[in-house]
């Protein structure tokens, strides 16, 4: 059986990309179930087949019956790095700090009895020169003589009646305006919600409308008075219009209540709630948008296909990922014209399996976190409701995408913080379906059973030290340059070596890597290499006759300088040898071969495909080696990605475990990934895992960090110094006591210290911008809770945020 390359021999080429290692996708395309009710808190998500979507996550679940359609309507505004913008809705304006309830209700008191007070006095005629208003606007004989004199004729009386009403609207109005009633209402009716807010307002009505028809209220006859004053007194001969005029005046009471308790709206939704949908209607469709009509292809003239994709939409036969990668492979066909047509007949022929990747796959086959592949957003928490958090951010999710993980990320935290669960693997399924959308590449390094996915959800898996293993890994790199070759081998093998010089290093691996791929046609094994930098003499000698008999001089004036060389002080060969010993072993025999039956897998394949590569390393038994090996994967990556020419193709590094993995000629490298489309994620235990003159350096270069909770307070103050300082507002309060000069007010102030047990003091405050540390190293090391941590974002364009409380669930 064809295998297309990808069993019997272990590896793969750069120029070769792995087939599937599963059977071939089916002929239809697969459907995507509609969602059911929302999953159990920490239920796991069913394994479904290799190449079905699995079922969307709770945030990205649209409506049943059009999951991608409701999907691709949703709205995803632009927002700060880090806000999940998939449904993002602003929060409300933030409030100004309130008084307290018990100040509220206390002062809403004191008004009302206060105004009683105030009316009382009014109504018993003690106030003086209280209808002096009124005479200076009515006619002098209406009134007895004098201040205090009261009416003498009946307009007089109606004209006290009218203006007592006018005084009482306006007392009211002031009572409830210093007493603060609306924010008592909006705190302890309104934020409660329905229908305690309307039977509140019901009640309230009621309550009213008994003083008012007892006139306890100045309502009723007032109303009276100006209707008998404007259509004269015979109205009143007719009881019809007698009770027009108390409805009116009932309904006048009763209309501010029903705007207050939100009657008519309460109505309304339990009217909708309770009205059943007519029997074989369906839901009209929603509206067409250009997210769902495909506009680009209708833009480009094949109206065909985008309707063929619009039908495919609509009757769920296309997933997400189906979605994202056709829009990215019409965008990069629109570069080049020739592809267009292409592209639109497969679409046409196959509809949303066209443009499919090279395993074949069109999902991963299960999720773990929650994703917007259309934007490659993976949801990795919520910002936590802290006040080292700005208000805006409070409470909104918080993800991570490519134009945040091109700056690189180191996160660090201690074992269990959750590197790992929340925050490694999250991104890899992330960088996997970019994948799967022809958008980005990965290569996830960690210990053999790390938790970076399943392996029917990658199609490179390296198992190093594994007898099954089915692909292997180049130590070269897959370059055919012997000094490039040299110079990434030495990084890897004793580049955390700070006594040696890593330039020497790689001078002594070209003496002899040129001369033997001169001869040979390929670079040395690991056996082959450690006895050329022993300097066997065997070894040496028959290297020699290889170059003579094939007639290299140039390499033979190399292997003579090498000679030289050997033994003297400083020579960085036998470090060199020390360091090949350790995969020189017979766990790894089988492995890292060069031969021309060999085909390891090349990291340069993650510059020109979209793979998923996942390789394994045995920390258990060869931790060194495993170190070592990181350390090359990612001295290979930064030298890779750095000399690519076509930069389309999102490329990025996992590190599970990157101890002592960076070295100085790495931290290099990180820095100038930004600028090729490319990012490395790193995972540290704490940041000494890295040589002290490269931490300042480290968190220079990367423009993501986060701090686990459980880290230490020297690797807080790292990350307090990077991340800088700002300015705050401080308050500070100064009591001073107070000294009396006359007798009775120190008699009073005697009286209160034995009373109270404190002395008469005053307070003296005093505000004052100050700057001051985002997060200080204690509040890192001892006010992080378990199960979150503090990530400071920034994009590649330079956009970033501060430094954030999260509370991961990734």
């Amino acid at each position: 059986m064809d295998d297309d390359g990808t069993r019997g021999a272990r590896g793969s080429s750069a120029d070769r990309v792995p087939g599937p290692a599963l059977p071939p996708p089916p002929t239809t395309p697969p459907r995507v179930p509609a969602p059911a009710a929302g999953p159990r808190p920490g239920a796991t998500p069913v394994e479904q087949h290799p190449t079905r979507p699995g079922p969307a996550s709770p945030a990205e679940q649209p409506v049943p019956g059009a999951p991608v359609d409701a999907w691709l309507r949703t709205p995803r505004p632009p927002q700060e790095p880090g806000v999940w913008r998939y449904g993002y809705t602003p929060p409300p304006p933030e409030e100004p700090e309130g008084v307290s309830n018990r100040s509220l209700l206390v002062g809403a008191l004191i008004s009302l009895l206060s105004a009683l007070l105030l009316w009382s006095l009014w109504r018993n005629g003690y106030l003086p020169y209280r209808l002096v208003p009124l005479k200076l606007f009515t006619p002098g004989e209406w009134w007895n003589p004098g201040t205090s004199g009261g009416p003498r004729t009946i307009e007089g009386s109606d004209a006290l009646t009218v203006y007592e009403a006018i005084l009482f609207g306006l007392l009211a109005y002031g009572c409830g305006r210093i007493g603060n009633f609306s924010e008592l209402f909006r705190r302890h009716v309104a934020d409660r919600g329905q229908p305690f807010l309307a039977l509140a307002a019901a009640a309230a009505a009621g309550l009213t409308q008994l003083l008012v028809w007892k006139e306890a209220l100045p309502v009723v006859r007032p109303v009276l008075v100006l209707v008998a004053s404007v259509a004269g007194g015979e109205i009143y001969q007719s009881q019809t219009v007698v009770n027009v005029i108390y409805a009116v005046i009932a309904a006048a009471v009763l209309y501010p209540f029903a705007r207050l308790g939100c009657w008519r709206e309460l109505i309304a939704a339990r009217r909708g709630a309770a009205a059943p949908a007519p029997d074989g209607t369906a839901a009209a469709p929603a509206a067409a948008t250009s997210a769902d009509q495909w506009p680009e292809l209708r833009t480009a003239g094949w109206a065909d296909a985008a309707d063929t994709l619009t039908a495919e939409v609509r009757t769920g036969r296309m997933s997400d990922v189906d979605v994202a990668r056709l829009r990215h492979a019409w965008a990069l066909a629109t570069r080049r014209p020739d592809r267009l047509a292409p592209l639109a007949e497969a679409v046409l022929r196959t509809g949303g399996a066209a443009a499919l990747h090279p395993s074949g796959h069109r999902d991963l086959p299960r999720r773990g976190a929650r994703h917007d592949v259309l934007t490659g957003q993976v949801r990795i928490g919520r910002c936590a409701d802290d006040p080292h958090n700005p208000y805006v951010r409070r409470g909104t999710g918080l993800a991570l995408e490519p134009a945040l993980l091109g700056t690189s990320l180191l996160a660090v935290g201690p074992p269990g913080a959750g590197k790992t669960a929340r925050l490694i693997r999250p991104v890899v399924e992330a960088l996997a379906l970019r994948a799967l959308a022809g958008q980005a590449a990965v290569l996830a390094v960690g210990g053999a059973g790390a938790p970076l996915g399943p392996d029917d959800a990658i199609d490179v898996v390296v198992r190093l030290g594994h007898p099954g293993s089915a692909h292997d890994i180049d130590l070269y790199g897959g370059t055919t340059d012997p000094d490039e070759a040299a110079a990434v081998l030495a990084e890897g093998l004793v580049g955390d070596v700070g006594s040696l010089d890593s330039r020497r290093a790689a001078t002594v691996l070209a003496q002899l890597l040129g001369p033997y791929r001169a001869a040979h046609g390929h670079f040395p094994s690991v056996p082959e290499l450690r006895e050329l930098l022993d300097g066997t003499p065997a070894a040496l000698a028959g290297l020699r006759a290889s170059l003579e008999a094939a007639g290299h001089h140039a390499m033979l004036r190399e292997l003579d300088a090498r000679s030289r060389q050997a033994g003297g002080p400083g020579d960085p060969a036998p470090a060199l040898a020390d360091r090949v010993a350790l995969l020189d072993r017979p766990a790894f025999t089988g492995f890292f071969a060069t031969g021309p039956d060999a085909r390891p897998f090349s990291l340069r394949a993650l510059g020109q495909h979209p793979l998923r590569v996942r390789v394994d390393l045995p920390e258990r038994g060869h931790a060194e080696a495993s170190r070592l090996l990181t350390r090359l994967l990612l001295a290979q990556f930064t030298a890779i990605t750095a000399a690519r020419t076509d930069t389309t193709l999102f490329a990025c590094l996992v590190l599970d475990d990157a101890t002592h993995a960076v070295t100085a000629e790495t931290v290099r490298g990180i820095r100038r990934l930004r600028s090729v489309n490319a990012g490395a994620v790193l995972a540290l235990r704490t940041v000494d895992d890295v040589p002290e003159t490269l931490h300042t350096p480290l968190l220079g270069a990367v423009g993501c960090t986060a701090a686990f909770s459980g880290i230490t307070t020297w690797d807080g103050k790292r990350f307090a110094e990077a991340w800088g300082k700002e300015w705050v507002e401080t308050r500070e309060v100064a009591q001073h006591t107070v000294f009396a000069d006359q007798p009775f007010t120190r008699a009073l102030h005697a009286l209160r210290k034995l009373v109270t047990g404190k002395a008469v003091t005053t307070d003296a405050v005093t505000v004052r911008q100050v700057e001051r540390e985002r997060w200080s190293a204690s509040e890192l090391a001892y006010a992080v809770p378990a199960g979150h941590a503090v990530i400071r974002l920034a994009t590649v364009e330079g956009e970033h945020a501060p430094p954030l409380l999260v509370h991961l669930d990734g």
